[in-house]
């Protein structure tokens, strides 16, 4: 009678079992529409961290869950874009997230603060391995507080400083501080983070960790990361690093052409000027491999 997808004719022979189909199917597509446009649609909450009021973004699934969850670590540019309070890269990755069944949390470290992009800042107030390390922890305790999310499946994930983060938040130490109780994170992922200082404080993970660089990584070294994880084999739980050939930093963007930063407090040749931008296999890839990851 008809094919699907494609274009819907009404032919005179039709009866009325067929426009019944019809109905039913166009019923069936509002509502798949409708159900996915809720789950994507993020809820502003406020997480109290200290004196500070974390103002967060959370993306759901539909339905009562509990649900795993996802503590999400935005980068050193803020976590709000041009046109909203969550740039394009956050907002992609949430409502993908969202769709395979994850809760996910982002706390706006920076705009909370009254803080502006902190790209070209050396000497910042709000410190990757310090504040931003206990807001993922407060991030992780509210989740673990609602009755929709499993306890003890709640992962951290972060890009650029927030993977920098994300990376010292899963660090082994001797003891984790009365502060840090609860179920642990479950699992980790860091998108291009800087390595370096990590890599000489001789970092090694306590939950299982991945790291995702792109090998023409201007901004970060990917060689950074590469000899964190080798060296932390041995001494840690499970870490592994994919280096993606050709790619830079953002290489996970929906939709960023490949451009030039300027005025950067860090870059691979301290000129402060680095590339980032799109790349569509390595996209292709951490698209495919991180959720793998967190639901682990």
């Amino acid at each position: 009678m008809f094919s699907y997808p494609g274009v819907l004719k009404v032919s005179p022979d039709w009866t009325p079992a067929d426009f019944a189909f019809v109905r039913a199917l166009a019923l069936i597509i509002a509502l798949l529409a409708l159900t996915r446009a809720a789950a994507a649609a993020p809820e502003l909450v406020e997480i109290p961290e200290g004196s500070t009021k974390l103002k967060s973004f959370v993306y759901r699934p539909s339905g009562d869950g509990p649900f795993p969850a996802v503590v999400a670590l935005h980068g050193c540019a803020g976590l709000a874009g041009r046109s909203g309070p969550i740039a394009a890269r956050y907002r992609d990755w949430g409502e993908r997230l969202a769709a395979d069944g994850f809760v996910v949390v982002f706390p706006d470290s920076f705009g909370s603060r009254g803080l502006p992009s902190q790209c070209g800042v050396r000497e910042r107030t709000v410190r990757t391995a310090r504040e931003r390390v206990a807001d993922a922890v407060a991030a992780r305790h509210w989740l673990q507080s609602q009755k929709w999310v499993t306890p003890n499946h709640v992962s951290v994930l972060g890009w650029q400083n927030g993977g920098g983060a994300a990376l010292w938040t899963v660090r082994r130490r001797a003891h984790l501080t009365s502060a840090e109780g609860g179920p642990d994170f479950r699992s980790a992922v860091a998108l291009y983070p800087g390595c370096r200082t990590l890599r000489q404080s001789e970092w090694s993970a306590r939950v299982p960790t991945l790291v995702l660089v792109g090998a023409a990584d201007d901004w970060a070294p990917a060689s950074a990361c590469e000899q964190m994880v080798k060296s932390a084999r041995g001494r840690s739980a499970q870490a592994e690093i994919v280096v993606y050939p050709g790619a830079y930093a953002e290489f996970d963007h929906p939709n960023k052409p490949v451009s030039q930063l300027t005025g950067l407090a860090f870059s691979v040749d301290g000129s402060g000027r680095a590339h980032s931008g799109t790349n569509p296999e390595a996209r292709a890839d951490a698209i495919r491999r991180v959720p793998q990851w967190l639901a682990r």
